[in-house]
């Protein structure tokens, strides 16, 4: 566990993440980070849970489609 520190940009907050936490995270510059709210508090992580809820839906539409859509690949 780590403690960020809490700096101001312009007129707004920002956090500074330290470079063992970026590598671990894959993180670059520009990257975002989704804040989720848990039982436990926030959650700051590069996982977005909206595109995960979008991946899957896909996954099933092509799981019940299968045959039809390697018709349509050839």
């Amino acid at each position: 566990m780590s403690a960020l520190k809490v700096t101001a940009i312009g007129n707004s907050l920002g956090i500074i993440i330290p470079k063992e936490i970026a590598v671990r995270l894959r993180l670059a510059k520009g990257d975002a980070l989704h804040v989720v709210e848990t039982p436990r508090g926030i959650e700051l992580s590069p996982y977005d849970p909206k595109l995960e809820a979008e991946l899957k839906a896909g996954r099933s539409v092509m799981k019940r489609y299968r045959s039809t859509l390697r018709k349509l690949a050839k």
